[in-house]
């Protein structure tokens, strides 16, 4: 019997301990989406420029590269069992830079997802150049993919047309990087902002729709999940970055941190439209988790 690390009083927020490889295959259940945010293997030694300061990019030894085949086992041993806990008809978005996203991206199709869109996020705001040797890296890509590729899946086409001056939404997505808000209680070091977890949520999830992140850090998914009414499980080796999750939730339950969010996500047609989208899809079937 699984034990859960924090559960929130409403049950919508859940956080295990561990490694997802290990304790995944414990339950059954799945879900409508999966977000994942691994490991990039891009702690070689480099250097950035953060707040003033030149700082070292080494994030630690789960982010260390140790030769492609070992990437490639590591992300087919994750993405098998994510696809086991993924609905028929659910998607996954899985965030990456050159150094992991090929590989991702060929385990993908081995294990028969179709590949649906590569978004390009062009950070507003990214981080300087410190070498001066190269062009300065302001991108990252995200796969959105889904679990058969004869399966229809959701996607939210009025609302992403509407929230891009009713034009029609391309897989190039200009918003920040990281505030300053959303790290009041630490800082996991590959933190995503909760503008690009929310779009990425509104596309493709109905409201009450379950969500997973195998690698949820400081918990982004689950606040951009809760805030949408969504629903959320969290995995991570780390106790520290649970911590972190569990302060950050429990600061939703203040109604008022709750709406400054939402206000501040990007713009405010994120609010006006995911409160429609809401309104509009209660009848989602209510599953709870098994533990």
């Amino acid at each position: 019997m699984l034990t859960s690390y924090y559960k929130s009083a409403d049950r919508d927020f859940t956080l295990l301990h561990g490694d997802c490889t290990e304790l995944l295959p414990k339950f059954r259940f799945q879900f409508d989406m999966i977000f994942a945010d691994p490991p990039y293997f891009l702690s070689s030694g480099g250097i950035s420029y953060q707040s003033g300061r030149v700082v070292c990019v080494d994030k630690g030894d789960w982010d260390k590269l140790e030769g492609q085949e070992t990437v490639d086992g590591f992300n087919m041993k994750w993405l098998s069992v994510c696809r086991e806990k993924l609905k028929e008809q659910g998607t996954i978005w899985i965030s990456g830079t050159y150094h992991n996203i090929y590989s991702v991206h060929r385990v993908l199709e081995s294990l028969g997802f179709k590949i649906l869109n590569v978004i390009t996020w062009v950070k507003t705001n990214p981080p300087p150049n410190v070498s001066c040797r190269y062009f300065t890296y302001s991108t990252e890509f995200i796969i959105w993919a889904r679990k058969n590729s004869k399966q229809p899946h959701y996607f939210n086409y009025e609302l992403m047309k509407k929230i891009n001056d009713d034009k029609q939404m391309t897989d190039v997505w200009r918003l920040p990087a990281i505030a300053r808000w959303e790290k009041v209680f630490g800082k996991h070091p590959t933190q995503k902002p909760l503008s690009l977890v929310v779009r990425c949520i509104l596309a493709s999830t109905r409201a009450g729709a379950w969500i997973m992140d195998p690698f949820c850090g400081s918990g982004t998914t689950g606040i951009a999940a809760n805030l949408l009414e969504r629903k959320f499980l969290g995995l991570d080796i780390n106790e520290s970055y649970l911590k972190v999750s569990r302060q950050r939730r429990e600061e939703l339950d203040h109604g008022s941190v709750r709406q400054s969010m939402l206000q501040r996500i990007n713009d405010c047609s994120y609010v006006e439209h995911s409160s429609e989208l809401v309104a509009k899809e209660k009848g989602i079937e209510d599953y709870g988790m098994p533990f």
